[in-house]
């Protein structure tokens, strides 16, 4: 029998095993799906069971997505390009650190319906889906983004990757169309984040990278006056589809039962 992981620090949250289990029954493949919340120390370890073929294919989520890079063979261009990886898997003898998080942002979005063409996007955070969510929004060509972040040199640290994102300083609130919370911030009543909801305009899109729970505090204000809300859940589901679909070179499907599995 296979065995894939998710590796993370904390890692309990993750709804990947429900996932990708739920796929693997319904597809009738002889593999099974954990997690295992580990230290940075046992990285080296764990990745060495795919290239021993113990482990055939592991996805990797905070805070692991940068610090699993020196362990893998090659990356694909997406994850050299944002570096940061959230699959790895054996090809032709070579650990392969691929990046499904763009894509997933990218379909996602497509999903939600929601056109960020020439829009004006406000991330707060700085952390490893960061990078994967700048990405996909150039790709979408939007017209602006602009990050804050309570550390103010890691946000300086993307500006020096890509320099055309515009910063500002934790606490402030530029005008935007959407944001983006890429923190794990907004998980408990006193969310941390010092955003006047009342003198925002109402109609903005607030997306929140949590999928689990289903509806932040930081949604849940958004609601509150008048703005769209969504959580990452397809965004969750579609990185996913691409980890499952390189492993098992086959693509499951994504339907009402996938949907409601996550809820």
């Amino acid at each position: 029998m296979k065995k894939f992981l998710v590796i993370g620090n904390p890692v309990q949250h993750s709804l990947s095993p429900k996932l990708h289990n739920y796929w693997l029954k319904k597809n009738n493949i002889n593999a099974v799906y954990n997690k295992k919340e580990i230290n940075e120390k046992d990285i080296k370890s764990i990745i060495s069971e795919i290239r021993s073929e113990k482990i055939s294919g592991i996805n990797v989520t905070i805070p692991f997505k940068k610090t699993v890079i020196p362990f893998v063979d090659e990356l694909s261009p997406e994850a050299n390009e944002s570096q940061s990886v959230n699959t790895i898997y054996l090809q032709s003898g070579k650990l392969i650190g691929h990046n499904t998080d763009i894509s997933g942002f990218e379909l996602g979005m497509k999903y939600s319906k929601y056109d960020v063409k020439n829009k004006i996007v406000f991330i707060l955070g700085a952390g490893g889906v960061v990078p994967s969510i700048i990405i996909a929004l150039k790709r979408m060509k939007t017209a602006k983004i602009i990050l804050s972040n309570r550390t103010k040199h890691k946000a300086e640290d993307l500006k020096s990757i890509f320099n055309e994102l515009e910063l500002i300083n934790w606490g402030e609130t530029p005008n935007f169309d959407m944001i983006i919370n890429a923190t794990s911030i907004g998980l408990k009543n006193e969310d941390g984040i010092k955003l006047d909801y009342s003198q925002i305009e109402p109609n903005k899109f607030f997306y929140d990278v949590i999928y689990n729970p289903k509806e932040t505090i930081f949604l849940k204000r958004a609601k509150l006056f008048g703005n769209r809300a969504e959580n990452g859940k397809m965004m969750f589901i579609y990185q996913a589809h691409q980890s499952f679909t390189i492993w098992h070179k086959l693509m499951p499907d994504i339907n009402q039962e996938v949907m409601n599995l996550l809820d």
